[in-house]
């Protein structure tokens, strides 16, 4: 229990680093997030507002706050770690420090990027990230959900949904299922304007 919570300690403090905003403030000499639309410090506009070099550094430092935690609390388990209950937990710090962290008076991002990170800190047990990416493909080229709001939340549920009905262990699932409820209250509370859904089929184009 206690090596568990230092690992759920750990994983929200690395989820609340914002490296968008620490990459744009070593590259670019400035907040990227005050020249944005929706003032998200995540990836997108660490490519948009900071160039190629800050997009890139802070894709690897957001995937890489999800991936360590997850990574090492499974190695430190053993093969029972995914039947740890403790895991769901784990699983979810980092993307609870993402959308409200500790150092930005908890006004985060997206927690996209660092979602990915965490999925991918089970490695190799890679059925979860994949059923994720999968979910934001068909979301973006098949059945084309516009504007990327509300992408992004058929996204996290379509993959919660496809957990729920998939054998994946239990513990991922409900991590999944927290993540996805902080990542819509965090989508909640954005400032950005929103548009009206618009929905393009592939085959329609």
């Amino acid at each position: 229990m206690v090596r568990a919570l230092l690992f759920i300690l750990l994983g929200y403090l690395s989820g609340s680093v914002l490296y968008a905003k620490v990459w744009g403030k070593l590259l670019c000499g400035t907040d990227i997030t005050k020249g944005s639309t929706d003032g998200n410090p995540g990836t997108a506009n660490a490519f948009i507002q900071g160039g190629f070099w800050c997009g890139v550094l802070t894709l690897f430092c957001e995937l890489l706050k999800g991936i360590l935690p997850v990574y090492f609390y499974m190695r430190g388990m053993g093969p029972q770690a995914l039947s740890d209950g403790w895991m769901a937990l784990v699983l979810a710090a980092p993307v609870l420090g993402h959308t409200f962290p500790l150092f930005q008076k908890h006004h985060g991002g997206k927690g996209i990027a660092v979602s990915f990170g965490s999925l991918l800190g089970l490695y190799p047990y890679w059925m979860p990230v994949l059923v994720f990416a999968f979910a934001f493909i068909f979301f973006s080229v098949v059945v084309c959900v516009e504007p990327h709001f509300y992408r992004t939340i058929a996204a996290y549920l379509a993959t919660l949904a496809g957990l729920f009905v998939t054998n994946v262990i239990p513990a991922v699932r409900y991590g999944f299922g927290m993540m996805t409820i902080l990542v819509c209250i965090r989508m909640k509370l954005s400032t950005e304007e929103r548009e009206r859904m618009r929905i393009k089929l592939l085959w329609m184009h």
